[in-house]
């Protein structure tokens, strides 16, 4: 359901682009509880160079459909892409759901994450967040988290 996003994550994986980069935002709000990540410079706005369009589940809609502005569930231990809300932003950040959060479906669910995991995001998210990223929500957390390593499964 999400080819270009998984291509180009893998992509990015094999060339160790994630490796020693930090997850810069935690959200710890009722309705977005997320770890964002996938940003070698650690300020939310870099990227590898390149965007593509969000896939499913957006996909699911028609385009002229008003449901893609109300809110679905990402459930707990979704991975999905982080945008600008931009057509073809989609780039390097994804984020990482450890409680069900409620967004529009324009952020593409591309993979999951095992109990062990939500169990070291949790740890994060009781540590809180420093409050940096003002009226978008979160900042950088208060336990710092870096990606030492991605690796690709065959």
């Amino acid at each position: 359901a999400a080819p270009c996003t998984v291509n180009s994550f893998v992509s990015l994986a094999e060339q160790g682009y994630f490796d020693d980069t930090p997850c810069h935002r935690l959200v710890t709000s009722p309705g977005l509880q997320v770890l964002q990540c996938g940003d070698p410079s650690g300020t939310g706005r870099g990227g590898p160079g390149y965007g593509f369009d969000t896939e499913y589940p957006e996909t699911a809609f028609a385009p002229t459909d008003p449901a893609l502005s109300q809110p679905v569930v990402y459930p707990r231990g979704t991975v999905a892409m982080a945008n600008t809300g931009q057509p073809g932003s989609n780039g390097s950040q994804f984020f990482l759901v450890y409680e069900d959060s409620q967004l529009p479906p324009a952020y593409t669910i591309f993979g999951t994450i095992d109990e062990a995991g939500l169990a070291t995001i949790e740890k994060v998210a009781a540590a809180g967040d420093d409050g940096s990223m003002g009226s978008v929500g979160g900042g950088a957390p208060n336990l710092p988290v870096q990606i030492e390593t991605v690796t690709v499964a065959s």
